[in-house]
């Protein structure tokens, strides 16, 4: 049977002082397409940034790609994020260097040291992505869909066991949200979690997944 990567038991998430959800339990299992829906200030933010180190878990047990949330450290974080893939609503690609070096900044940042290693994953996860012609380009050079589209193959480059997808279609135009969501769905096929936060319920009925809900306090699974 497999294992869960994510597991909340009984769980309070706070953000500093404030209690957000209580009593959060869920797990999530390898190759899931997981949904976190909610109003604004539910707590979906909150949760992710849980479960990426972010914030401490100071109620109730956690665990994420084999790391307790309740008993990790600063200095454990780094370690913790290399498992994960993490994907913001505002792309958060740095602007001063071309996407090839946004992507190689990473890898040097987890610890990659062979230059010829890192140009081949640097063209893999482009590759992957379909803008592999785009890699000496600056980020304003591209749209707003190809530049998620790189904030994915960024999270793609430790091949990591949770991809966590926070309002990733946000910012974007039905079409390119569709486009980015066939890829997230196309990602989950090779085993990744993908866990994503979204207000986008028309996507929701078009890629089916498990749906927690996020309301007054709580979070519950819908389906």
């Amino acid at each position: 049977m497999k294992k869960p990567v994510v597991t909340f038991k009984d769980a309070d998430i706070y953000q500093q002082e404030n209690l957000i959800l209580e009593d959060v339990n869920l797990e999530l299992y390898p190759g899931e397409f997981v949904y976190m829906i909610g109003k604004t200030g539910s707590g979906k933010s909150t949760l992710l940034r849980t479960l990426y180190g972010d914030l401490p878990l100071v109620k109730g047990d956690g665990e994420i790609a084999g790391f307790d949330l309740v008993s990790l450290k600063k200095r454990d974080v780094p370690f913790l994020r290399r498992k994960l893939g993490i994907i913001f609503q505002d792309f958060q690609l740095l602007t001063d260097r071309s996407i090839s070096d946004n992507l190689k900044f990473v890898l040097h940042a987890t610890n990659w040291k062979n230059k010829d290693l890192i140009n081949r994953r640097v063209e893999e996860v482009l590759n992957q992505v379909g803008l592999i012609s785009k890699s000496d380009k600056m980020p304003y050079e591209l749209s707003g869909g190809e530049q998620q589209r790189i904030a994915i193959a960024r999270s793609l480059l430790n091949d990591p066991k949770i991809i966590l997808a926070d309002e990733p279609t946000g910012n974007l135009d039905p079409d390119t949200a569709l486009e980015i969501l066939t890829l997230l769905y196309e990602i989950k096929k090779s085993g990744s979690i993908v866990f994503m936060a979204t207000h986008n319920y028309k996507l929701i009925e078009l890629f089916k997944g498990r749906i927690f809900k996020l309301e007054d306090g709580k979070c519950a699974e819908v389906s």
